[in-house]
């Protein structure tokens, strides 16, 4: 090397006396210039390269490094519980696993193996074979735009991986690990047995290529993901109160990632309260996809969903739904609805609606079973609604229970329009218009109270407006302004007519009378829990307002003993041990062109004991096939509920033991009935 640049110094110097003594030859000098010249643009290639890497593409480069040996692990948080007052549990959360695949695996150039893993899993999954089959078909991977990616050698790059099923149980999926390593050892034997000696290396080769092939068909083709699935162990039971929950698979952080989120009932309104805070880990990975534990950067753990704990009680719950059920096989309704209230508190104890549907798979049920009737649906309460006017009479001074009022034997002109009675009642107490449930009576005392008053005290018993129960689609009713009343208003009202209630107001406004005047608002939520069962936040009982007096509403639970007697409208609701005080309401249904012939809004409304009451219960049927009248398909499903709730929950008689059974009316169709 020295020589030749010696030879390059003396040839550059043209001037120089040993130029021609050094005799050197052009041609080699013509080839150095060549060689540093392709030594100069190659420096210049790695120097432009090294700042591409380190300085132009730095970040690019930088991400699919990291993308290449590091792991992120995003960890769903378990959901929290749903528990009844007792701490049974209503809603959980139970671990399963998501079975997946690898298509590249089991159809591949070793050969195609869909139709067999197919075989094995179709009979443990309860999957036809045909959709696993086309559930095991390899996909191309497609990048934003649409088009196939392609590896370097301008093939088709196809997608690692594929969801098989979701929701599978840990000891189902144990069994398909099992069955998938016995497939491997049987398609190797199989495919290994039509080769035959002597091997030579290419052979061999190919040999071991079949083995660790179908070492990892049985091993890796398919796999497991850890998942969780809400599961409601009691099936349909206080479906309405619960609601479902909806699983959402969210790209996050360029992952797909799945959600549990509420879409209904208590798992929609307090969400955020049950979902919990999820966790993540980073760590490295060498080049079989293995963690390395030593470069792990982050591990946080996921922080469970609190427990919700309701004021439902699962036994009464479960007493209700009974009793509902059978009323409706027996008399028919579209549907049927019962509420169970602590009127001292506004403690929901039991919220029933029937048909209803079973929040493990809301979807097998038609739409109109998951509404929630008792909250959602307005009508026209008929005679329940008369408590409200004696109840602002008797506050107002206007008349007292021993006033009495002219019921014109059952036909009362007024405004231009006749209104009548089931019975031609003649001269009535208040206390009477209470018990036989006097159409006449009632217009009469809301006349003599004055339509501002009457408007007042609809207000207050908290018609048209909601009542604040933590659950979605509510309905507030309608309570029309007084500018839009006409004259026909004030003798229809007070009988039910001309307003739209909720079941849940009209048990309410019936708990107020109950609870010596004073309206509660529904408590659902009785107290919110962490996992190790620390209580976070408890909810108290709520008073909205006072509707009357102490007096007022004494006197009125007076009165609404004498319904459930047998003078009484709702004679079927007498109970052995216990007073009951209440009220029965049948309503015609109204449409777009008046009341429509043949369907009825039924109900009945009561507590006991009376003079203490522990427990209102309601009963609503909606448009009964087989009877009508509230006192004849509605008192008798709050006597059959009353009679088991009063033994669960062991409530002391406030009757004399020996007291003698009072006589019932037949469940026949009787006239006396005047609701």
């Amino acid at each position: 090397m020295r020589t030749i640049l010696m030879q390059a110094m003396v040839y550059s110097n043209p001037g120089s006396k040993t130029m021609t003594s050094v005799g050197i030859n052009r041609s080699q000098v013509v080839r150095l210039r060549f060689a540093v010249f392709v030594l100069c643009v190659c420096f210049i290639g790695y120097g432009y390269r090294f700042f591409d890497i380190q300085i132009l593409r730095h970040d690019e480069l930088l991400d699919k490094a990291t993308q290449q040996i590091q792991i992120e692990s995003y960890y769903e948080p378990r959901r929290g519980e749903i528990k009844d007052s007792v701490g049974r549990i209503m809603a959980t959360t139970v671990p399963v696993k998501s079975i997946c695949a690898d298509p590249t695996l089991v159809c591949s150039t070793n050969g195609d193996y869909r139709l067999e893993v197919a075989n094995v899993l179709s009979p443990i999954l309860g999957i036809s074979r045909d959709v696993l089959f086309n559930k095991l078909t390899p996909r191309p991977l497609l990048d934003q735009a649409g088009m196939v990616k392609t590896n370097k050698n301008g093939e088709p790059r196809f997608s690692q991986y594929a969801v098989l099923a979701r929701n599978v149980r840990i000891e189902t999926w144990q069994q398909i690990s099992n069955e998938m390593v016995k497939l491997g050892e049987t398609l190797s034997q199989n495919v290994l047995s039509r080769f035959s000696g002597p091997f030579d290396k290419k052979a061999r080769i190919r040999i071991n290529e079949l083995k660790v092939h179908f070492n990892r068909l049985g091993s890796k083709a398919v796999f497991a993901e850890d998942d969780w699935m809400r599961y409601y162990p009691n099936h349909g039971l206080a479906a309405h109160v619960l609601g479902f929950v909806q699983v959402s698979e969210d790209k996050i952080d360029g992952k797909l990632r799945r959600r549990i989120t509420g879409k209904d009932g208590v798992e929609f309104v307090l969400n955020n309260v049950l979902t919990g805070v999820g966790g993540w880990r980073v760590s490295e990975k060498d080049n079989k996809r293995n963690e390395l534990t030593l470069y792990r950067k982050e591990d946080v753990e996921a922080r469970p969903g609190h427990n919700v704990i309701l004021t439902i009680d699962l036994r009464i719950q479960d007493i209700v739904e009974r009793a509902i059920y059978d009323a409706y096989l027996k008399n028919q309704p579209v549907s049927i609805s019962a509420l169970v209230v602590e009127p001292a508190s506004g403690a929901i104890l039991a919220m029933a609606n029937y048909p209803s549907f079973d929040p493990n798979d809301p979807g097998k049920s038609p739409i109109e079973y998951l509404r929630n009737r008792v909250i959602t649906d307005m009508c026209e309460p008929g005679s329940t609604f008369k408590i409200v006017v004696v109840s602002a009479a008797l506050e107002e001074g206007v008349v007292s229970l021993s006033d009495s009022f002219d019921c014109e034997r059952g036909r009362f002109y007024y405004a231009g329009k006749i209104l009548r009675d089931h019975e031609r009642y003649g001269v009535l107490s208040v206390k009477e218009i209470i018990t036989k449930s006097s159409n006449i009576g009632a217009a009469k005392v809301g006349i003599k109270l004055g339509q501002e008053s009457l408007y007042e005290y609809i207000k207050r018993f908290g018609f048209g407006e909601k009542t604040g129960i933590p659950l979605p689609g509510e309905a507030k009713g309608i309570v029309h302004e007084l500018g839009a009343w006409t004259k026909l208003s004030i003798s229809r009202i007070p009988m039910g007519h001309e307003v739209a209630v909720t079941p849940l107001q009209m048990v309410m406004a019936m708990c107020a009378i109950a609870n010596g005047g004073v309206l509660m608002r529904p408590m659902l939520i009785s107290r919110i829990e962490d996992e190790n069962q620390n209580v976070i936040y408890r909810f108290e009982p709520q008073p909205v307002r006072r509707v009357c007096s102490v007096e007022t509403s004494r006197k009125m639970v007076e009165a609404l003993k004498t319904v459930v007697s047998t003078n009484g409208t709702a004679s079927h609701a007498q109970l052995v041990n216990y007073t009951v005080a209440g009220k029965t309401g049948t309503a015609q249904k109204a449409g777009a062109g008046g009341y429509l012939p043949g369907k009825y809004f039924s109900s009945f409304i009561g507590f006991f004991p009376a003079d203490s009451p522990r427990v209102c219960i309601a009963v609503f049927l909606d448009e009964p096939r087989v009877g009508y009248y509230g006192g004849q398909v509605a008192a008798p499903v709050f006597k059959r509920i009353a009679e088991d709730i009063g033994n669960y929950l062991v409530i002391p008689p406030d009757k004399p033991l020996d007291a003698p059974v009072m006589a019932r009316k037949s469940l026949e169709f009787n006239s006396s009935f005047s609701d």
